[in-house]
């Protein structure tokens, strides 16, 4: 691996992100008082939550997404589960349409790597960063069920035995997915580095558009595909999107080793501490290749669904009413990350501690949409500044920069002496760090 981003300098600040997913996390969101299930596909349904974020203060927000209905992967029978939202807008369009709507949040969405073009996927998140302005990020998301595969028709679901998951076991069927993901992570951040920064030079006098001397063919040759590049999208502001993904077994702390900026981790069952301790055993195998991809040492984020008190209800109460609705425990049946409900205070308290465990951030996942993100951006957002924990910051600032991340350096730009391989002008609006 070559080169991609200069060794990191920049201080780590505690992130906090908000990640959003139809009418919210509980199954029985939609059916909240003040939810807007009539307007969930709507254009003006995401421009409101994204543009509320954008003026609150957070970091960031992300947008899930999947290859299937909501529970259709878990659900022995194909098709729509009764009582839960189906469907979902595409996260990289709705992100497309609302990045250019908002003007300092990142923007994380969900793309998935299996069974999609790994040059697709590359180029349209490049096209992103450049519509936010150098905002955008990706979270990585590799999809083994059978109606993902189905509804593709292009190849078999992989025969995941999860008991052998779930126990920290080898699994080749899901080894194969992740190394095709990692694969997919290394094609994308060399299609994003194909084009040097000032490879565009619009010589009219001479007729030269472009440099091609700059423009350069990754000619990667793997297992599961090859792509000879380069790029049809110019080098994007950021230069290196950060790469996320969600993670809950050490095989997925490996491929976030093998090639992610930020890892999405769910304590609950397990603890925090013993959670960072195995992604930092991963990042230590990886070393090697973390050195000479030149990537940051990866920042550990805190998943946490939340419910917080608003209004004459409580965070607890509306769990609990939304829990009778749907017929389950969320936080027992439903949830892979831990559910936590009550005040501010309270709340901004367990962040206090995950903090205190050595996570570098939290991602919130409201429980209703778009109540519990007014509560946080209103409520929660003011107790962890008075507490010290996270510093809301207005200014238009690219995604990288909000988790600490170095310029981006260019794996193709010859260094200068005494300078840095890409030297793109840092710190415009929408080109912060256009390295």
């Amino acid at each position: 691996m070559s080169p991609i981003t200069k060794p990191t300098t920049t201080a780590i600040p505690f992130t906090v992100g908000v990640a959003l997913d139809g009418a919210g996390w509980h199954p029985a969101a939609w059916r909240d008082p003040g939810a807007q299930p009539d307007a969930l596909f709507s254009p003006e349904y995401w421009t409101g939550l994204l543009t509320a974020a954008d003026h609150s203060g957070l970091d960031y927000v992300s947008i899930e997404d999947a290859l299937t209905l909501q529970g259709e992967a878990r659900h022995p029978a194909p098709g729509p589960i009764a009582g839960i939202i189906s469907g979902r807008l595409d996260a990289l369009l709705t992100a497309s349409w609302t990045a250019p709507r908002t003007s300092r949040i990142g923007i994380i969405p969900t793309v998935t790597t299996t069974h999609t073009e790994p040059f697709h996927v590359a180029t349209a998140l490049q096209t992103l960063d450049h519509v936010s302005g150098g905002r955008a990020g990706w979270q990585l998301k590799i999809s083994g069920d059978a109606a993902a595969a189905a509804a593709f028709g292009r190849r078999p679901a992989p025969a995941i035995n999860r008991d052998r998951v779930r126990a920290g076991l080898p699994e080749p069927a899901l080894t194969e997915l992740l190394d095709e993901a990692g694969d997919v992570t290394e094609v994308a951040r060399s299609l994003w580095d194909s084009w040097e920064h000032d490879a565009i030079i619009r010589d009219e006098a001479t007729g030269r558009f472009l440099d091609r001397d700059r423009v350069h063919h990754i000619n990667f040759e793997g297992e599961h595909f090859s792509v000879t590049g380069p790029s049809i999208v110019p080098r994007s502001p950021q230069g290196q999107l950060p790469i996320t993904l969600l993670a809950h077994s050490p095989a997925v702390y490996a491929l976030a080793a093998r090639g992610a900026d930020v890892v999405f981790v769910t304590p609950g069952t397990q603890s925090a501490a013993d959670i960072i301790g195995q992604v930092r055993a991963a990042e230590h195998a990886a070393a090697a290749d973390r050195a000479a991809a030149g990537l940051a040492p990866l920042r550990i984020v805190a998943d946490l669904v939340v419910a917080l008190d608003h209004g004459s209800e409580t965070g607890s109460a509306r769990l609990t009413r939304l829990d009778r609705t749907a017929g389950i425990r969320f936080a027992n049946e439903g949830s892979d990350a831990r559910v936590v409900a009550g005040s501010a205070a309270s709340i901004a308290a367990e962040i206090a501690a995950l903090q205190e465990a050595g996570v570098d951030g939290v991602r919130l996942r409201p429980l209703t949409l778009p109540a519990d993100l007014a509560a946080i951006t209103r409520d929660l957002l003011p107790v962890l500044a008075e507490r010290e924990i996270h510093t809301p910051d207005s200014n238009p600032t690219s995604l990288r920069a909000r988790f600490g991340l170095d310029p981006a350096a260019n794996r193709y730009a010859a260094s200068p002496p005494g300078g840095s391989a890409d030297h793109t002008p840092a710190n415009t609006a929408a080109q912060e760090v256009a390295a």
